[in-house]
């Protein structure tokens, strides 16, 4: 594999990754069936079953994009951090698929009847089904895990950033051969590059 096709694959699973699971992170989780003769179904999104689910997607999606213009060693914090968002979602998922866990209703059930705790939720529910959206979720962690650790895998042979995000070309006064005096354009020019004029 090429250093510029794997950049581009550990990108996109990241970014894809983040946006599959920000878009899960709307839809319904559980389907919630009440005892006592309610006969409606409540339906639990994904950020009420899993509260982190919004905040890590976004930074999943943050992370995919910096990661196209990050340098050598960022690029390695950015796989690290891939790997514990998508390691973060997929525990939290993988739980909800594995456990149907009461605690994750408990929101929706305490808004629908304005009763509260655990012990009284698990008594008003009669049934708890899981819809396809968490095994979704589960496979947009895997492919953000597998972003990050193809990151960390390759981004020592990754090219720059690019022209647009380095630093401009030093002052025609800077230049050998150049006749011109150091003019306040040229100091506002070395105070862009990070250059201290003073020194």
């Amino acid at each position: 594999m090429t250093a510029r096709r794997a950049r581009l694959w550990s990108v996109l699973a990241v970014i894809l990754g983040g946006a599959l699971a920000l878009i899960s992170s709307t839809q319904t989780w559980l389907d919630v069936t009440l005892r006592g003769g309610a006969s409606e179904t409540l339906h639990v999104p994904g950020a009420a079953a899993l509260p982190l689910l919004a905040p890590l997607s976004l930074a999943a999606l943050a992370l995919g994009l910096a990661l196209t213009i990050a340098g050598r060693v960022t690029r390695y914090v950015f796989g690290v951090l891939a790997v514990a968002i998508g390691v973060g979602l997929l525990a939290g998922a993988w739980r909800i698929v594995a456990e149907h866990p009461v605690d994750a209703v408990t929101s929706t059930i305490a808004e629908a009847t304005g009763l509260t705790g655990t012990d009284t939720v698990r008594a008003l529910v009669a049934s708890l089904t899981t819809t396809p959206w968490p095994y979704i979720a589960v496979a947009t962690a895997l492919l953000i895990v597998a972003g990050g650790v193809l990151t960390l895998m390759t981004a020592r042979s990754w090219g720059g950033s690019g022209r647009r995000f380095r630093t401009a070309a030093a002052p025609a006064a800077d230049r050998p051969g150049s006749s011109r005096p150091h003019d306040a354009i040229d100091s506002w020019d070395d105070l862009s590059r990070g250059d201290d004029p003073t020194r």
